[in-house]
């Protein structure tokens, strides 16, 4: 608990995000998620999915850190 991460897109509408919980369910793992600026912002997902490079970076990355600039976002 407490790793940050960076979602590649926005996700309900934030991109930086921190695990605040975990739970096993036989052999799945979920990991809740809450928004670094907007801590009303909470889900729940399948910590594999933290793993898929494409969806996720570790730790917080600005959009140059992830090779993106302000064109490349979704208003």
């Amino acid at each position: 608990m407490g790793s940050k991460w960076t979602a590649k897109e926005q996700t309900f509408g934030w991109r930086h995000f921190q695990v605040v919980g975990r739970k096993n369910e036989g052999a799945w793992m979920f990991a809740e998620m809450v928004a670094a600026c907007d801590p009303t912002v909470r889900f729940w997902l399948n910590a594999k999915v933290l793993r898929d490079k494409q969806l996720w970076h570790h730790g917080w990355k600005s959009l140059v850190e992830q090779g993106r600039t302000t064109r490349d976002i979704k208003i």
